[in-house]
């Protein structure tokens, strides 16, 4: 009688992952891990990239009172439930002011507010002219909302609108004044109104918007992707099509090495530039400039 031969065990050992696969799961983590981070980089560069550009305060610490300048509060740009979303100033010129047919649009620049323009406005009132100046939205009193090109651009786009359609103003005696960042928003808006009496730059900011794109931080994502505002002075000036006065300042060093802005060359249409030297007297030297400018200009009804 013959006996069975023993069962052979067929069980297998738990399966082995291979150390290239390993190797590569690990680096496949890694990867998308730093995918993560560079994308969340990204985003808070896209969404906190204007506060290196703009500088807004919300509290108004003066008037054009308080320079003995007699002013109107205006709060203009009503939206749908009928709230304004600006506040600005209305500076009459003096009755007897022979440039009092010109009211100057004054755009100002990146930082503070209102508050800090009663020097300029002092100076375009002693011209003789009258003024509209305004806080952009998330400036001053204006609504809050996150500055860039396109708010700026919208909310000079609506206090043209209120001169026209609320004072009545001719476009045509309507001169747009900008300083720094203001100016570069004066020239876009002046190039899309051909209509206008002119435009008036100080010291725009020329070339990239430099202190976006050169912060240490610009270097790690696609800052010139993520950020939308420009602000092309080239741009703008190929499009000009009225009468421009350019201020910047008589650096030596400056002049030398650069000469006239490459904007400025651009333009075609009549145009002035004035450097403007250290002096004793520089706010004098704009304001005599900038008169005598304004007397150059065509009479409103001779215009076009």
């Amino acid at each position: 009688m013959s006996s069975a031969a023993p069962a052979q065990s067929t069980g297998t050992g738990p399966p082995l992952v291979s150390g290239r696969w390993l190797f590569f799961a690990v680096l496949g983590v890694l990867a998308a891990s730093a995918v993560c981070v560079w994308a969340a980089l990204c985003l808070l560069f896209w969404q906190g990239s204007w506060q290196l550009l703009y500088h807004p305060s919300s509290t108004v610490a003066r008037t054009p009172a308080s320079a003995g300048m007699p002013f109107d509060p205006v709060d203009f740009a009503t939206d749908g439930s009928g709230t304004p979303r600006l506040t600005g100033w209305w500076v009459a010129a003096a009755p007897a002011s022979p440039r009092s047919r010109y009211t100057v649009l004054y755009l100002h620049g990146q930082d503070g507010n209102l508050s800090n323009t009663i020097g300029h406005l002092e100076q375009l009132h002693a011209a003789g002219v009258n003024v509209f100046a305004f806080d952009y939205r998330g400036y001053g009193q204006s609504r809050f909302a996150r500055p860039s090109e396109v708010h700026w651009l919208e909310d000079a786009g609506w206090a043209l609108d209120y001169l026209a359609g609320t004072r009545h103003i001719d476009p045509r005696s309507i001169v747009v004044y900008g300083w720094d960042l203001g100016a570069n928003l004066a020239l876009e808006l002046a190039a899309a109104h051909p209509e206008l009496a002119g435009v008036v730059l100080n010291e725009p900011i020329k070339g990239d918007l430099t202190p976006i794109f050169d912060d240490p931080r610009a270097k790690f994502v696609p800052a010139h992707w993520l950020v939308r505002d420009r602000f092309d002075l080239d741009a703008a000036a190929a499009e000009i099509h009225v009468s421009v006065l350019w201020f910047e300042s008589d650096a030596p060093s400056l002049r030398q090495r650069y000469g006239e802005p490459s904007a400025y060359r651009k333009i075609t249409s009549r145009k002035t530039l004035v450097w403007l030297a250290p002096s004793p007297h520089p706010a004098s030297d704009k304001a005599a400039a900038f008169t005598r400018w304004l007397d150059d200009l065509p009479a409103v009804g001779a215009l076009r």
